[in-house]
């Protein structure tokens, strides 16, 4: 039966509690990881972590059941984007490189964008969280910007190009303590 699960789920949450309980104080704790879901595309129908930013930007005080992740073009987000059209009241998929983390937020907040999510431009970073400070201009942002690892921003991007799509539909956020199955609902490339 379940044993075996069960006794995986365990070995892993304990293996979780000794890395963030061990980590320095100004390390990440485990509620300030925040999750969403893809539902579409299908192939990448999976629930991904992100790190909210340490010192600007807003938080969520809506839950999105539905709402277009849109990669931002260009993908850097430095200046004025070629589809910001499409990010008016939706979420942007930015990639990190080029300006500060806080010039992305607020190139994307100009367009009318709830929130962003910039991805580690290292396509192979599946566990390394990069924390996301301010930059030296004292310039404010409004709306959450979250950290994304590189691999799964690649992903995401690799599937909506392979579809000929212009977005992804996410849920954000989603609370995994309220999904049983929330360990097979993680990407396959995501290594624990």
């Amino acid at each position: 039966g379940g044993g075996a699960a069960g006794a995986a789920m365990l070995r892993r949450s304990l293996w979780l509690c000794l890395c963030l309980c061990s980590c320095p104080a100004r390390g990440l704790r485990i509620h300030e990881y925040l999750y969403f879901q893809v539902l579409s595309p299908g192939d990448i129908r999976y629930i991904f972590t992100a790190t909210p930013a340490k010192d600007f930007g807003g938080v969520f005080n809506t839950r999105y059941d539905q709402i277009h992740l849109v990669p931002a073009d260009p993908p850097e987000a430095c200046g004025e984007l070629n589809n910001g059209v499409f990010i008016q009241d939706q979420i942007a998929l930015v990639e990190r490189g080029g300006c500060s983390f806080l010039s992305k937020t607020r190139v994307i907040q100009e367009h009318g964008g709830r929130a962003v999510i910039i991805a580690d431009n290292a396509y192979d970073n599946d566990s390394f969280y990069i924390e996301m400070i301010q930059d030296s201009t004292r310039r404010t942002a409004d709306i959450p910007a979250l950290f994304l690892l590189g691999r799964d921003g690649y992903m995401i991007r690799r599937s909506l190009e392979q579809h000929g799509l212009p977005w992804a539909v996410i849920s954000i956020p989603v609370n995994v303590t309220s999904i049983p199955t929330y360990e097979m609902m993680q990407p396959p490339w995501t290594f624990w």
